[in-house]
């Protein structure tokens, strides 16, 4: 499993800190690994209770979680991104959906889901922003608990 050298990490416009690439990179290609350490989400809600920024990444059914380490906590999000994650047997693969130019900032989706915030607000810029890093998933369910509450009375 051959990653791509030439990632910098450089202030970015979207949130503080960004991973960019210093070379091409095709299609398909896979850009790095979500790494660290790995803990229940349990576990990381207790260790991480006080925190405003976390670098977990959800990955696979069991609940586990990876508090990210490396390059690829960098990678921001977006809601017209040029990668996306790949799940292959509980390791995270950062892979590029469209061949990417150099000293292009890479990012992905986030997708968050399953958050004690009540917001996680945009600010990625792109024509077609979302205004959220809530997967399309989890908007709906939350406007679904919004609903069901304002019919309750609540």
């Amino acid at each position: 499993m051959t990653m791509v050298d030439g990632l910098i990490i450089r202030s970015s416009s979207i949130h503080a800190a960004g991973c960019y690439t210093t070379r091409a990179i095709k299609k398909g290609k896979r850009v790095c690994e979500y790494d660290g350490p790995r803990f229940t989400k349990d576990e990381a809600d207790d260790r991480y209770q006080d925190r405003d920024i976390t670098y977990l990444f959800s990955c696979g059914e069991n609940g586990l979680v990876i508090d990210g380490f490396g390059t690829a906590m960098f990678i921001n999000h977006s809601c017209d991104p040029n990668c996306e994650s790949e799940n292959v047997d509980g390791r995270v693969f950062v892979v590029a959906i469209r061949d990417i130019a150099a000293g292009e900032e890479l990012t992905y989706e986030y997708n968050l889901y399953d958050s004690d915030d009540d917001e996680q607000n945009c600010y990625c810029g792109a024509k077609k922003c979302r205004g959220t890093m809530f997967s399309e998933a989890e908007v709906k369910r939350r406007a679904r608990k919004a609903r069901a509450l304002a019919k309750a009375g609540r």
